[in-house]
């Protein structure tokens, strides 16, 4: 697949690292300038965009997917629209429980014993997209939430993340819908504005894909 990340940070560099070593074709990166995942992309002679800046104006065309990868840009509906098969993200929670920036900092707040990670797919509703992936771990007794994402979350994404594109890359797209009705969301706890280029959905160009919707999911290990 010819796949396009929209990232920052270590996970950003952990995404690349891994969709090249799984054979696919990176054909643009777009993180904050100096960033980890910006000089990683350099180093792999891979066309570099300032976070900020990816829109349906001037994303490459041709692209399959593009993959959020602890970005805080929304990719929005026209550019999703020019993707063959869309846009995935990860989000630390158990969507639809704690959607937001900073989910794994409040589910420490409320005292919860279990978290856990979300692929998802983009829509118009920030973190409210159908399910790929999902999987859960133990919020153990004096665990932080940056140990956690570091040792636990991190990881986790990474593989969910992996697993997602395999699924695609064997012909299964799959897409759960979120139980809205459980949905919560908490405010950013330093909160920079979530940055919207533009408004936009996914395509419908799933011709050859088995698209699983309305399966009961649970999440892996439960």
């Amino acid at each position: 697949m010819k796949i396009y990340i929209c990232g920052q940070k270590y996970f950003g560099f952990l995404a690349l690292k891994m969709i090249v070593e799984s054979g696919h074709e990176v054909v643009g990166v777009s993180a904050p300038v100096d960033d980890r995942l910006w000089a990683a992309a350099c180093n792999l002679e891979i066309p570099v965009m300032p976070s900020g800046k990816l829109n349906a104006q001037n994303i490459p065309g041709g692209v399959d997917l593009v993959i959020a990868a602890h970005s805080h840009d929304f990719i929005g509906r026209a550019t999703r629209n020019r993707l063959r098969l869309g846009a995935i993200g990860f989000h630390p929670s158990l969507l639809p429980l704690h959607r937001g920036r900073d989910a794994i900092k409040w589910a420490f707040r409320f005292g919860e014993k279990i978290t856990g990670g979300s692929v998802f797919w983009l829509n118009d509703t920030t973190d409210g997209g159908p399910i790929a992936a999902q999987d859960w771990c133990w919020i153990e007794p004096g665990e932080t939430p940056e140990g956690i994402w570091r040792e636990k979350l991190q990881p986790m994404g990474i593989m969910l993340l992996k697993k997602t594109i395999d699924d695609i890359s064997n012909g299964v797209i799959v897409r759960i819908p979120q139980n809205h009705k459980m949905a919560t969301w908490e405010p950013s706890l330093n909160p920079p504005p979530l940055y919207r280029p533009d408004l936009l959905q996914i395509g419908d160009s799933l011709a050859g894909y088995s698209v699983v919707v309305d399966k009961e999911y649970m999440p892996v290990g439960m």
